[in-house]
């Protein structure tokens, strides 16, 4: 298993990184899914420390979790608490009795476009209606079934992900509804 384990603008010594990294390992362990990689990235605003720590396991799901206190520690320590907390949760889902996945996810590029938001105050419409692009980012888009997409959307805490299809390789979109339901669009039926 791979780390990177970085600060923002703050220096992390030796002896966080062996924490962290002995931290990570108790917890993972327990779980199937076979992590690849681990990114830990410590920050610091005013006088509180914040974690933030990414897991990519081989079964293509990402585990997002983020612990924030006034002791760089103990902010390690409610991010590998939260880790831990998803993990458990999905601990059924991810044994996945129905097919062990031989291979990783494969994952396909894309790019993602950041749109500037449209104020209300603005002037009257140009004739060409051409957003401004803020930002754009190099994106991976997984190959997963249905299931998988919806877990890995929930693990991550996103409203929408977008994948391909295993079988037939098409783009899909899994989303949070309004009513509180996942919504499905597959543009092939």
């Amino acid at each position: 298993m791979h780390y990177q384990i970085t600060g923002k603008q703050i220096d992390i010594g030796e002896s966080l990184q062996e924490r962290t990294r002995v931290q990570l390992d108790a917890t993972l362990e327990k779980y199937p899914g076979r992590p690849t990689d681990v990114t830990a990235t410590y920050s610091r605003n005013g006088h509180v420390y914040a974690c933030e720590v990414v897991v990519h396991l081989s079964t293509g799901l990402t585990v997002n979790a983020r612990g924030q206190d006034s002791e760089i520690y103990s902010a390690l320590d409610n991010a590998v608490e939260k880790v831990d907390k998803q993990l458990r949760r999905y601990k059924r889902r991810l044994k996945d009795h129905h097919r062990v996945r031989e291979t990783p996810v494969a994952l396909s590029g894309g790019s993602t476009y950041i749109l500037a938001a449209r104020k209300e105050e603005q002037e009257p419409e140009p004739d060409t209606l051409q957003p401004m692009i803020v930002a754009e980012m190099e994106t991976k888009i997984p190959s997963l079934s249905v299931g998988e997409a919806v877990m890995q959307m929930e693990l991550a805490g996103a409203p929408v992900l977008v994948f391909r299809k295993e079988g037939d390789d098409r783009l899909n979109v899994v989303y949070h509804r309004e009513d509180g339901n996942i919504g499905w669009i597959d543009p092939g039926h």
